[in-house]
């Protein structure tokens, strides 16, 4: 029997990408994820067995992730938020609410999961994502910054801590047309200046940052752990102007 994947945030518009392309490669996949009808929707469309839960809640969490079965091939935790504001508007609430939902989340995700991916009798991946502001330095990224640059650290504890029994990749987007980013997407004026600022001169699709962390997830991965890889048009590392 063919093990599934686990996707927390197997509804968003990543995490439902990613599940449509791995159902695609006849994939097993387990989703969860906080809308119920959404989550529905993507199961069906994808084959997937599903568990509605809010990552807050760490009981309804670790039900949702048992309901994938005694073992698991891989974990991928898809949630994130956007928080954009100056320094001097940025509230205590902000602060943990990211945090809570970028990083503490992942972690729950691995620690709750840990005894199913080792359970696989292969080696098992781990797929979480960050953001290229955590090295590039955006003006009114200070909360979300923060919290992501804790995933990047949380990759490579983990890394180290479960290797060789697992992988555990970070994935680190810039901007990507989902409905998270919508407000920022939206305004098509918004939306060309910022795809200018990219080398490659656009904004990325959910379906690019899927196709990465499909093949974290394949075995021709194998050999790959503890990386922090961007998918972002070249912004993190490229200038072509000036």
């Amino acid at each position: 029997m063919t093990l599934p994947i686990i996707i927390v945030g197997g509804s968003g518009g990543i995490g439902s990408a990613l599940a449509h392309r791995l159902a695609a490669a006849g994939r097993a996949l387990h989703l969860i994820g906080r809308d119920a009808v959404k989550l529905r929707a993507t199961a069906a469309e994808t084959g997937a067995s599903h568990a509605a839960a809010d990552i807050g809640d760490r009981e309804a969490l670790a039900d949702a992730i048992a309901a994938a079965g005694g073992a698991a091939a891989g974990l991928v935790y898809a949630v994130g938020s956007i928080t954009l504001k100056p320094l001097a508007r940025i509230t205590d609430d902000d602060v943990e609410r990211d945090f809570r939902l970028n990083a503490l989340g992942a972690f729950r995700s691995v620690q709750l999961a840990l005894p199913a991916l080792k359970a696989n009798p292969e080696v098992s991946s781990v797929v979480l994502f960050s953001s290229i502001a955590v090295t590039q330095g955006f003006t009114s990224h200070a909360s979300i910054g923060m919290a992501k640059g804790a995933v990047e650290g949380l990759t490579l504890s983990l890394a180290a801590e479960l290797a060789p029994k697992l992988r555990v990749n970070c994935i680190a987007p810039s901007l990507t047309q989902t409905p998270l980013a919508a407000g920022l997407t939206a305004n098509a004026q918004m939306a060309s200046a910022i795809a200018a600022l990219h080398p490659l001169q656009r904004l990325g699709e959910a379906d690019d940052i899927a196709a990465l962390a499909a093949f974290l997830l394949g075995p021709d991965s194998g050999w790959i752990t503890g990386q922090i890889i961007g998918v972002d048009g070249g912004r993190s590392t490229l200038r072509t102007k000036g």
